[in-house]
């Protein structure tokens, strides 16, 4: 593996221009229609094959998506942004999915890693001790920000692909490279895998840098993931004067406010950790008018998918009698999903013994402790397993500048060529005669 650590350390300072050239213009779920178009134009010269946009996300399971006037305006912004043309077509309208295939020709099973693309919806700290605005490639895009590394996952797919490409006389089988928008609120991968992205997958992983793993230490089978449901809840009353006719009126703020505080009432589940949260409540027009719309954001979720559909379905009578008993109307809308993760231990196993030979790498763990966020890629490593393969996902640890989700995340760029020659190790010293 001498020639392949060389490789790395000629490809690193590319590496490092690729993130921050996504750093610097970052994009949102479904409207990362710049960075996508960056990518396939690599992954093109690189001789991968390429599936794009509608036909690696299905239109009618994405969630979460933008408005049309909202995916008009950032797909002009891309192409102002210098998205190469050639590409940009095939992500309008929030198709910004990638898969490339490299087939080997030999034969073998198929190998899938999945990296996410999407920034958040944050403004950047712009200030001298942010090393991104210091060294000039912060965001230039308002309300967008690479807050929690995918523009680092990003970068690690295609040092990936290149050092496979480059070492391809001794692969078997068939590799996939999947770039997934709209990680963030766990809104992407349904259509990913309901367009059949993960179909005849034998073994997958899905990576994430940070997440408050030390730098050194890498988990090979994080199952902390917790189930979750996101969705939004319109409440529709009926406006009159809250002076003069205030029994004419029906009080959506009202309703919204009862369901709010019934939802944060559920109970918890006997058989592991849940959470609810209403994050957003916006409502009414005016002091004087009785309040006609009212709008809640919420989030469900659970150690395991039944204790999140436990809660969900609480929530759902929940919502139904706070509607009731305001005479108003309300509709759910659903925003996000994603399961409780659950490693195949023969897959944790090998990636461990691989990850344990990288340089840098101190400390090699299977999993973290206890249930923390949530991560749709749980949803690909499920459809994986229900069609008998073997998937996990591995954390490379890093240091960072702050939090993951804060205006003055970073993150040390070292990181990015230890995941890309510790997911080419995975491939490169694959058992193809004997499997896993």
């Amino acid at each position: 593996m001498q020639a392949l650590a060389h490789y790395l350390e000629t490809l690193s300072p590319q590496l490092t221009a690729w993130r921050r050239d996504f750093h610097h213009y970052a994009e949102s779920g479904w409207v990362e229609f710049r960075t996508a178009a960056k990518v396939a134009e690599i992954l093109d010269r690189l001789g991968y094959e390429l599936a794009l946009g509608r036909d690696v996300v299905d239109a009618d399971s994405r969630m979460g998506l933008p408005d049309e006037a909202t995916l008009a305006r950032e797909f002009a912004r891309a192409r102002a942004q210098g998205a190469p043309e050639k590409w940009l077509s095939a992500f309008e309208g929030g198709f910004t999915g990638i898969v490339a295939t490299l087939q080997t020709g030999r034969p073998g099973p198929t190998l899938a890693y999945r990296v996410d693309m999407d920034a958040l919806d944050l403004d950047e700290a712009l200030h001298e001790e942010h090393r991104p605005y210091r060294e000039g490639f912060a965001s230039c895009n308002a309300g967008m920000m690479h807050a929690c590394g995918h523009d680092g996952h990003t970068t690690i797919g295609l040092g990936l692909a290149h050092l496979l490409k480059e070492n391809e006389a001794q692969l078997n089988g068939t590799i996939k490279l999947i770039f997934q928008p709209a990680e963030e609120g766990t809104r992407g991968a349904r259509a990913m895998v309901a367009a059949g992205a993960l179909d005849g997958v034998d073994y997958f992983t899905a990576i994430h840098i940070g997440t408050g793993v030390p730098a050194g230490t890498v988990i090979c089978g994080s199952d902390n993931f917790m189930a979750t449901t996101k969705f939004d809840v319109r409440f529709t009353g009926v406006a009159a004067h809250a002076g003069g006719k205030p029994e004419e009126g029906r009080n959506a703020l009202l309703a919204a406010a009862q369901a709010a505080l019934g939802l944060h009432a559920i109970a918890p589940h006997s058989e592991g950790a849940s959470r609810v949260n209403v994050g957003v409540m916006q409502a009414g027009t005016g002091r004087n008018v009785v309040p006609t719309t009212a709008l809640l954001k919420v989030e469900t979720r659970g150690e395991t998918e039944a204790i999140n559909q436990y809660v969900f379905e609480r929530a759902k009578s929940v919502i139904d009698g706070a509607t009731a008993m305001y005479g108003v109307q309300s509709e759910m809308r659903l925003m996000g999903a994603a399961t409780s993760s659950s490693p195949s231990p023969a897959w944790v196993d090998y990636l461990r013994e691989q990850t344990s030979q990288v340089a840098g790498v101190e400390q090699v763990l299977d999993k973290v402790a206890a249930p923390a966020g949530s991560e749709d890629a749980t949803l690909m490593m499920a459809r994986v397993q229900q069609n008998g393969g073997l998937a996990s996902y591995m954390v490379f640890g890093t240091s960072l500048s702050a939090g993951h989700h804060n205006e003055k995340f970073d993150f040390d760029e070292q990181i990015m060529q230890i995941a890309v020659e510790t997911l080419a190790r995975t491939a490169l010293n694959f058992p193809w005669a004997r499997g896993v």
